[in-house]
């Protein structure tokens, strides 16, 4: 271990060599010295921790190494191209933001400091900063430092290291509630580096693969149905070459890798997951990434919650919902365009007031795959899909209540389908910056005697999962063929807002 001028070995703080804020007018070459700060860092609290395990740090001691930082000064207002959505700042000021595992990150980091450079033609500053990395995020996902090694060697960690802070790892920039102190710098990007850790570790806990598995294009869903005819068909493209994908990741990172008759490696886990995930990896994370999310809205909430620090291009709903008219068959699409808003989880984050608007990129993709699989265009595409307004409630027994309640509401709503999950992942989307669109099908009609029974069930998902999650894979491939600054909506921004997207 080295250390810092003027601290020795036996120095109550024990770190490393400030490494001082430099500029640079190049993207990669910061994102090179964002990787040095951190790699450092993250092994010298790693190497703290082994002389901890081994009883060679004295009483009073404490290992401590900080995040890196991306720091911009910008003196003067800038014309800036107004069809932007981001890559810019809004006014004159310092801005920064800590980051955490830049490699992961890397190809988001090079555009998003590049976006700076060009839109504002001074060089970004890399550096270290003043956020102590914990102990826990400093050991690869799912290390658990803790349960591995307190037993054994005794003691308190968070005598000797710093530990996971909830007072800064929160969502108040996101939200827009942060507000800044005398001389603090302006937020550069919309999420800290502690509470992108915390997120990443959640993400590996909750759906049994890596972080670094995950791809741009997200679908949620909450039926195994979905599951099962993905995994089918992600490796009948691998077999076949198609699509430019690679390899198919299931729970526990077992991979399957493409080529015909490819065999997956590595154990599946010995129990499933809470919210499993299945990725079809593409070059540049362009793939596909499918998690069952499970019911209700609070699981809706949860994996967005943490999906959304890997900046995707966009998310999609597909799920099954209640059809609330009596033209809507079984097996009927409905492509949300507003939502009614009954969920709760978010209503401390994102007031129920504030309208979560359809966004046309993903709109028309999505109509667009719908015509394309079902063979159907103009007027006839209006036989199996309407576009209307989504009602999502936390009552999956919502049927139950005083029928005379649930009923007006939704009658004035206009709503035309009601669900658990889509208002959430919808909003949530609107919440941090990550385009979102929602398809559901029709699986029944309570309010007109048609129930989700075993028997009615059993034949619908048999005959709309396949066509269902087709249309949303041709939609996602759609997007991606589009520019980011393009699909990335400036209806997702405030008129105060981070650069970084």
């Amino acid at each position: 271990m080295s250390y810092r001028s003027g601290e020795g070995p036996i120095a109550p703080l024990v770190m490393p060599q400030l490494i001082p804020f430099a500029g640079f007018e190049q993207a990669d070459a910061a994102v090179a010295r964002l990787v040095e700060i951190y790699e450092r860092n993250t092994a010298f609290i790693r190497d703290g921790f082994k002389m901890y395990a081994e009883g060679r740090l004295l009483p009073g001691q404490r290992v401590r190494a900080y995040y890196p930082a991306i720091r911009i000064k910008v003196s003067t207002y800038q014309a800036i191209d107004s069809r932007l959505s981001y890559g810019y700042v809004v006014e004159p000021g310092t801005y920064m933001t800590t980051i955490t595992q830049p490699r992961l990150f890397e190809r988001y980091l090079c555009e998003q400091i590049h976006l700076l450079i060009k839109n504002h033609g001074v060089a970004v500053e890399i550096g270290e900063s003043d956020v102590p990395i914990p102990l826990h995020f400093a050991f690869p996902e799912g290390y658990y430092v803790e349960g591995v090694f307190a037993d054994s060697v005794g003691g308190a960690l968070r005598d000797h290291f710093d530990v996971p802070d909830l007072a800064v790892t929160d969502d108040s920039i996101v939200n827009g509630t942060w507000r800044s102190r005398r001389g603090e710098p302006e937020p550069l990007a919309p999420f800290t580096a502690s509470r992108v850790d915390y997120s990443l570790h959640r993400l590996q806990h909750y759906t049994a693969t890596a972080p670094q598995h995950f791809q741009s294009y997200v679908l949620f869903t909450n039926y195994q149905f979905y599951i099962d005819e993905f995994c089918r068909w992600a490796k009948d493209m691998l077999a076949s070459g198609e699509g430019g994908y690679t390899a198919l990741v299931e729970p526990g990172n077992v991979i399957t890798p493409a080529g015909p008759g490819a065999l997956p490696s590595g154990p599946a886990p010995s129990r499933m997951p809470q919210m499993p995930s299945y990725h079809l990896l593409r070059e540049n994370n362009t793939g596909i990434t499918l998690i069952n999310i499970g019911v209700g809205p609070s699981n809706a909430k949860t994996i967005t919650d943490h999906v959304a620090v890997l900046r995707s291009s966009a998310w999609i709903m597909l799920g099954h919902c209640a059809g609330l008219r009596t033209t809507q068959r079984l097996g009927d699409y409905v492509l949300a365009h507003g939502y009614v808003r009954q969920d709760h989880v978010l209503d401390d984050d994102l007031p129920v007031w504030v309208p979560v608007p359809p966004l046309a990129e993903i709109q028309v993709a999505l109509e667009d795959a719908v015509a394309e699989v079902a063979g159907l265009s103009g007027w006839e595409l209006k036989r199996i899909m309407r576009t209307g307004t989504v009602a999502t409630t936390d009552n999956r027994n919502w049927e139950l209540r005083d029928d005379n309640e649930p009923v007006r509401g939704l009658s004035q709503s206009r709503a035309i389908a009601l669900d658990m999950e889509s208002a959430t992942i919808a909003a949530n989307g609107f919440r941090f910056r990550v385009p979102y669109g929602t398809l559901l099908c029709v699986s029944d009609k309570p309010l007109h005697g048609e129930l989700k029974l075993p028997g009615m069930a059993s034949e619908f998902y048999r005959t709309q999962v396949g066509q269902h999650l087709q249309i949303g894979i041709r939609a996602l491939e759609s997007l991606r063929q589009m520019p980011h600054e393009r699909l990335h909506s400036r209806k997702l921004r405030s008129f105060i807002e981070t650069a970084f997207k």
